[in-house]
């Protein structure tokens, strides 16, 4: 038995190991049919997950990222996409050899990209064998139960973005443009921190100017190879180009999930505390945290004024190539589960009245 075990885990390690030379000299077109999976024999029952990874002090959370989506059932494969050229081989390595003790889940897989394009976030792939995937960022923990929850209502809502970060376009009637905000009330835009899509648009994302491409599309072909090299020079508005696909395609907007317990480790407003201890300690991170507080006042409030000005950018250019505005609005979002609205007074407190007051 012992034998037989270290022979699996030999030619697993092997396997994994020579993955990441393999892909770079990978030079196939990613657009041509003939490379990619018959969508008749796409399975719909799972989804295939891929993370953007690019960040090498992130390897560790990334780990962590990854095996917990292998763990789930509904996960066909994890591939890991790294989209930083300048990181040696030997970390990738590495990062591969730890990955090979998470046994009894999904395959995880080191993709590493040949550029730091955000494009290639949604570029076909022979190893897709879902109909859905789960485009993800590297910073971003989702309990299972609002991952499954969300895979769930993509079933019912294929044509659809799937996801759980919220934005939207609007028009500046002061100004007669658009612009990127955020409303209370509604949203016509996903952030690629999570979205579930059909593996049908990353075709259309990426193969609308392909010469290869046998697929009707609603695009005009070399308007969305002029929309992708803009997302380069922006480096950035990737998800916003994706929603714009969608939304033409569908004709409807997305769908907002309530997520039980999210995690966004790449929020600014992240506050660590680590090695505190002691009074001293305690007055010491005390006086950080203020001096960190007047600085995040004035240095986030400038980023995002910059941030939303470079998205506003995008949706402006890609309106003006494309001719039309797709981009729908939806309301509301969709819960996992009703619970009791009414509040009833219990131990002097107004709570829910299905809440057991201990």
């Amino acid at each position: 038995m012992r034998n037989t075990i270290t022979v699996f885990f030999n030619f697993f390690l092997i396997t994994s190991l020579s993955l990441i030379p393999s892909l770079l000299s990978l030079s196939s077109d990613p657009c041509n049919p003939k490379t990619l999976p018959d969508p008749k024999t796409l399975i719909s029952d799972q989804i295939t997950v891929l993370i953007n990874g690019y960040s090498e002090s992130r390897i560790h959370l990334l780990r962590s990222i990854s095996a917990t989506y292998s763990s789930s059932p509904s996960v066909a494969a994890v591939l890991i996409l790294w989209g930083n050229p300048k990181t040696p081989l030997q970390t990738l390595t590495q990062f591969s050899q730890n990955l090979t003790s998470y046994f009894g889940g999904a395959p995880i897989s080191i993709l590493r990209q040949s550029t730091d394009s955000l494009n290639s976030r949604f570029l076909p792939r022979s190893s897709i064998t879902t109909r859905a995937v789960a485009i993800c960022d590297d910073d971003i923990e989702i309990d299972s139960e609002s991952f499954e929850f969300a895979f769930k209502i993509w079933n019912s809502h294929q044509e659809n973005l799937i996801g759980f970060f919220a934005r939207s376009h609007d028009l500046d009637l002061s100004k007669k443009t658009w612009i990127y905000t955020v409303h209370p009330d509604k949203y016509s835009i996903l952030l690629t921190k999570f979205m579930i899509l059909k593996t049908d648009y990353l075709y259309k994302y990426s193969c609308s100017s392909s010469s290869n491409s046998k697929m009707p599309m609603p695009m005009p072909m070399p308007m969305m190879k002029e929309m992708r090299n803009l997302v380069d020079q922006m480096q950035n508005c990737e998800d916003i180009l994706m929603n714009f696909v969608v939304a033409d395609e569908s004709n409807s907007g997305p769908i907002l999930i309530e997520s039980k317990r999210l995690r966004d480790h790449g929020d600014a407003r992240n506050e660590e505390r680590e090695g505190v201890s002691g009074e001293e300690g305690v007055e010491r991170e005390s006086l950080r945290r203020r001096r960190r507080e007047k600085v995040r006042e004035v240095g986030l409030s400038s980023r995002r004024r910059e941030h939303r000005k470079r998205r506003g950018d995008c949706i402006r250019e890609f309106h003006r190539l494309l001719g039309r505005m797709p981009l729908r609005y939806s309301y509301g979002k969709v819960v996992n589960s009703v619970g009791e609205q009414g509040l009833c007074l219990k131990g002097g407190k107004l709570v829910f009245c299905d809440e057991q007051i201990l």
